[in-house]
């Protein structure tokens, strides 16, 4: 099989795809804006070619380098990114070589928060209410129709960038004021009380959910963003019954084959759920990691194994929580790294220094520890936040 790799340095801990799938036989090609020399030795050897571009957002040259492996290596089999942002290039460039996979009319329904409410509806999943917004005029007359507090995100849009909580007209006026009037964006009603969790997986080539697990967020990430409070997030145990049941509906409806999926729900008082967002890739930033370290799992084998079509392993009967706690540059805290590694000692997975394109959203430092209840779940949250 030859895979190609669209950006294959960054997200650095997705380099292991390139990886696991060099190792599980595939011929693994990469296309990227970075030097090689820069990558480390694990993704050279991974990478039977690496093809370099200035810029990966230069879809012509991104088309020259698939053009040139088609050329020299023969058919493409795959092209993956595994990144939101580069959707639409992998679903371009798979349309113009032929190469399975989703295609670009095929985004909307996944690319559209408009477009999503459709599914999760046909899915019979319950969602906010909510109204597209694309002039003044329709700005005004959905906030009229769902009444304050409201929620605006773009249309089309990755994580919590660019998300606004509209608490009145003045508030909506200094939206008005800033906004370029041809991004379309999606308002929707603010959801009280309700707790941001996920239902996540991956899809086999048939569509069959192969691993599912679910996170839960102590605060949506918008307060994370808008406030100085330090995000955590934290893989779960064991996945609700419920939420498993309405999940696996809305991955029916969706219809996607072949891929990770990381399904945005909020977990009301009642413990009903609320269908928020379907992104179509695998969990971001550190959760995919996190993940493997709860679950005693190796998902970029699994993934590697599903698109090779080899059989994948059983999954342990093991699963502990995973906490995920981030630390803000600039901050005091009274506790060292030191102190943290030594008081859970080889419960701590992992303690990294982020790349400064998440400082604004997430943080600067992670700390991801396993623990086996609620209680050590929020103790070690107090302690690295103290």
């Amino acid at each position: 099989m030859n895979f190609i790799y669209i950006s294959p340095y960054f997200p650095q801990n997705f380099q292991e795809f390139a990886v696991k799938l060099h190792q599980n036989g595939a011929t693994v090609l990469g296309i990227g804006s970075e030097a090689y020399d820069i990558l480390p030795a694990s993704l050279k050897e991974a990478l039977t070619e690496y093809y370099r571009v200035d810029n990966l957002e230069d879809t012509l040259a991104v088309k020259k380098a698939v053009a040139f492996f088609f050329h020299k290596y023969g058919p493409i089999d795959r092209i993956e990114s595994q990144e939101e942002y580069w959707l639409e290039l992998d679903a371009q460039l798979r349309e113009q070589f032929n190469i399975v996979g989703m295609k670009p009319k095929e985004l909307k329904k996944i690319k559209h928060k408009s477009e999503m409410k459709k599914y999760f509806k046909k899915a019979k999943c319950p969602v906010a209410k909510g109204r597209l917004v694309r002039t003044k005029v329709s700005l005004k007359q959905a906030a009229k129709a769902l009444g304050y507090p409201v929620v605006l995100k773009p249309d089309v849009g990755v994580g919590a960038g660019n998300t606004y909580r509209i608490d009145n007209d003045n508030d909506l006026e200094k939206f008005e004021a800033q906004w370029d009037h041809t991004t379309p964006y999606f308002m929707e009603e603010f959801i009280e009380g309700g707790q941001l969790c996920t239902f996540d997986g991956l899809l086999d080539q048939e569509g069959n959910i192969v691993w599912y697990g679910s996170l839960t967020y102590e605060e949506p990430t918008l307060d994370w963003v808008n406030g100085d409070r330090d995000g955590v997030y934290w893989i779960e145990k064991e996945v609700d019954p419920k939420l498993k049941g309405i999940g696996e509906n809305v991955v029916k409806a969706f219809g996607i084959k072949e891929r990770f999926f990381h399904i945005e729900f909020f977990r009301m008082p009642d413990n009903s759920y609320l269908g928020i967002e379907y992104n179509n890739r695998a969990v971001g930033g550190f959760g995919h990691d996190a993940y493997d370290y709860a679950h005693s799992i190796d998902l970029y084998d699994m993934y590697a194994k599903v698109v090779l079509g080899k059989e994948i392993p059983a999954n342990p009967n093991n699963s502990r929580y995973c906490v995920v706690t981030f630390r803000q540059a600039g901050k005091n805290y009274q506790h060292s790294v030191a102190d943290i590694k030594e008081r859970y000692a080889n419960d701590v997975k992992a303690v990294k220094d982020l790349p400064k394109v998440y400082h604004d959203l997430l943080g600067s430092q992670l700390f991801a520890i396993l623990c086996d209840n609620e209680n050590e779940r929020q103790a070690i949250t107090d302690y690295i936040r103290a």
